[in-house]
């Protein structure tokens, strides 16, 4: 086996195309992106709403395609790939990251994997007797689970920022694989992720022509992320046909000793990849790979929704509270998940903790990036206009109740009990339908007061 490669490159909004194009030839993707394959680019949305390191940058979309179609790769062999939760809305996500905006400016498709006409096979059909080698994912889903048939044969391109996560310490490369492979239900992963990371890419290294990723760290986000975290400005982009390494280094990279984080360990330990920095050849900018952002990490600071679903899955709660998740009361941790982070905290303690990042030259290049034009190198201006976004404040506050309703409507034990329902009368809803009862109604309308209060409570608690 050669020695694992992780490419990194220092870059800058005037040069970040062309460092990309040359980031991923450094890491040798021709070599494992075959191109007479379909080729899936797995956009990463943590959040619908633009939070600086959250999400797939529009750069980061745009220097990959930039760099395929320089090497050759046809346009229409490659596509971006989506998935959605029940709390993150995929189709508001690709416009408010502007990530749409790429795809449609290269003609490129759009492949929103959850939606009508997408066709899922199950897992046992798809890799057979791997399946018997899960570690977890045959215990949590006893009658096994569905995967995107268009997945077998494909190369993909995963799309991660470098940040942390409540649940999973960091996530990149390999969790970046948890939403394309999974249906709706895979918070019931929870409470055994790591090992749930590990079944992924064995899944993916089984089913796919090519696996490759690309990293974004212009932005980097430390505390609980993927959502709410301390964004900071760090100019480093990273790739490598090795999931596990690419994670690693991005690891050591925020300060975290990546043979620490149980899945990038389990991963390493079962020869699916590298986690050892020590034996990780870096090439391009190598003294970026040995700096330490001494970042604090997803636990020390948590936020309360992080505190409690921690308390959920590995807690005090897990009894009493973590079943109802597996049941038609599931959608009441949906609606406190919109609750919290889109009507209290991403309007009201987001904002100010942006403010650093969205000043930078990487900010103003996503606040003008409709009115920008690239030459072969990158962004030579990146404007002056004042980076305000437009879903801040009062703003965000109302558009997250839209988020609230979809959360509701289209949780899949929602939609479960519609089917059950519809085959009942002898008729059924159109997938991709989310016709409303009366109940739904008068559950989500008596929730408005209530969600008022309590965002007005902890907006006194902090003043």
């Amino acid at each position: 086996m050669t020695k694992s490669k992780v490419a990194i490159l220092r870059t800058s909004p005037r040069t970040v195309l062309a460092d990309y194009h040359r980031l991923m030839n450094l890491a040798d993707y021709q070599d494992v992106i075959a191109k007479d394959a379909d080729t899936a680019l797995k956009v990463n949305i943590s959040w619908h709403f633009f939070y600086p390191g959250s999400s797939t940058t529009p750069w980061q979309l745009e220097g990959v395609i930039r760099a395929m179609k320089k090497d050759g790769y046809d346009p229409a062999l490659i596509h971006a790939c989506h998935n959605r939760t029940v709390v993150i809305d995929a189709r508001l996500g690709e416009r408010e990251n502007k990530q749409i905006n790429v795809v449609q400016a290269h003609g490129l498709r759009n492949i929103h994997l959850y939606e009508e006409g997408e066709e899922w096979i199950h897992v046992r059909q798809a890799v057979g007797d791997l399946a018997d080698k899960f570690l977890v994912l045959n215990d949590v889903y006893p009658d096994g689970f569905y995967i995107p048939k268009r997945f077998i044969g494909e190369n993909i391109i995963h799309l991660p920022t470098v940040k942390t996560h409540i649940f999973t310490t960091t996530t990149g490369a390999m969790k970046n694989a948890f939403g394309g492979l999974l249906n709706e239900r895979r918070h019931w992963t929870h409470p055994v992720i790591h090992e749930t990371l590990v079944d992924l890419l064995m899944i993916q290294q089984h089913i796919h022509r090519g696996i490759f990723a690309v990293m974004d760290g212009t932005f980097a986000g430390d505390g609980p992320g993927p959502r709410c975290m301390i964004p900071y400005v760090k100019n480093v982009i990273l790739a490598s046909q090795d999931q596990v390494a690419i994670d690693a280094i991005a690891a050591k990279m925020m300060g975290i000793d990546p043979l620490s984080i149980k899945y990038i360990r389990i991963a390493h330990e079962m020869g699916l990849g590298c986690g050892d920095p020590d034996k990780i050849e870096i090439v391009g900018d190598v003294e970026e790979a040995r700096k330490n952002w001494h970042f604090q990490g997803a636990f020390q600071e948590m936020t309360f929704a992080s505190r409690m679903q921690h308390k959920i899955y590995w807690g005090p709660l897990k009894g009493p509270i973590e079943w109802s998740l597996k049941t038609v009361l599931a959608p009441w941790s949906y609606l406190a998940s919109v609750i919290y982070h889109d009507t209290f905290w991403y309007p009201f303690i987001g904002k100010k903790k942006m403010k650093a990042a969205l000043n930078s030259e990487w900010g103003r290049l996503f606040r003008n990036w409709e009115t920008l034009t690239p030459d072969e190198q990158g962004f030579p201006e990146v404007g002056t206009t004042a980076p305000e976004l437009q879903r801040v404040g009062m703003s965000a506050f109302w558009r997250s109740f839209g988020v609230l309703w979809t959360a509701l409507t289209e949780a899949p034990e929602v939609a479960q009990h519609r089917r059950h329902s519809a085959r009942g009368h002898g008729h059924a809803s159109p997938q991709g339908k989310s016709p409303s009862s009366p109940a739904l109604r008068f559950l989500f309308f008596l929730l408005l007061p209530l969600l008022l209060l309590a965002v007005l409570r902890s907006r006194r608690r902090k003043q």
